[in-house]
C-alpha cells in the first residue's frame, strides 16, 4: 500500500516530528511504502480563492502543492500529524488543506470523487496539544475530517494527547509510542495484538 503522511510540525524534533516517525517506521517495517511531507519545508501557497479549479478540480497555482496532489490520487492510506495551536491545526497544516479545494471542486461540483482504489482509502490523525483542554482536539478534528471527506477518506483514527508542551516531552508519555505504532499498522491493515 502506499502511505502518504503529512507532517504539519513547523519543530523539526518536536513531539508531532516523534510521533510520526514512528509511526512511518512501524509501517515501513510492515513492507508498505510511506511519503513523508515535511509541510514547513515546503513552498506552498495559501489558497487564493480565486476560482480557477471551479471548472477543471485543478488548482491554478504551481508550487509544491503539485507534489502533495499526485500523492492524494496516488494512495491508499494518509496520516496528518499536527500540533494543536489556538485551538486549532497548524497553518502549515491548515495551509496545505486550504489547497485542496481543488478536490472539494472535483468531488461535490465536478461530482468526480477519487476513486476508492482497490485497497480503499483510509486515514490516520495525529495531534498534541499543549493545553488540557479538549476544544483544541475537537477544532483540529473537525477540520481533518473535512480534509479527510473531500479527498475521498470515508473513515480515519485520530490518536491525539493533549497537555504535553515541550519539545520532545512525549518521549515521557508512557504510551504514546506504542500507541501510534499500533494505530500505523491497523492503518495499513496489519493485525495488531493488544
Amino acid at each position: 500500500m502506499k502511505v502518504a503522511a503529512f507532517n504539519g510540525s513547523p519543530r523539526i524534533g518536536g513531539n508531532i516530528d516523534l510521533l510520526l516517525t514512528e509511526t512511518i517506521r512501524s509501517i515501513e517495517e510492515a513492507g508498505h511504502v510511506v511519503t513523508k511531507f515535511a509541510l514547513n519545508e515546503m513552498n506552498i501557497r495559501p489558497c487564493q480563492d480565486c476560482g480557477g479549479c471551479e471548472g477543471t478540480g485543478r488548482c491554478v497555482r504551481t508550487d509544491d502543492m503539485a507534489s502533495i496532489s499526485d500523492a492524494i490520487r496516488l494512495s491508499d492510506r494518509f496520516i496528518l500529524a499536527s500540533p494543536i495551536f489556538f485551538f486549532g491545526l497548524s497553518a502549515q497544516a491548515k495551509t496545505m488543506i486550504d489547497r485542496c479545494q481543488a478536490f472539494w471542486c472535483e468531488k461535490y461540483l465536478l461530482k468526480q470523487p477519487i476513486p476508492e482504489g482497490e485497497n480503499g482509502r483510509k486515514g490516520l490523525l495525529l495531534l498534541v496539544g499543549g493545553m488540557k483542554k479538549e476544544i483544541g482536539v475537537q477544532c483540529g478534528g473537525a477540520t481533518a475530517k473535512a480534509f479527510f471527506r473531500t479527498i475521498s477518506v470515508g473513515e480515519h483514527e485520530t490518536v491525539s494527547y493533549l497537555g504535553i508542551d515541550k519539545k520532545g516531552a512525549i518521549r515521557d508519555h508512557e504510551s504514546a509510542f506504542r500507541d501510534v505504532q499500533r494505530a500505523g499498522r491497523r492503518l495499513v491493515g496489519e493485525d495488531v495484538r493488544e
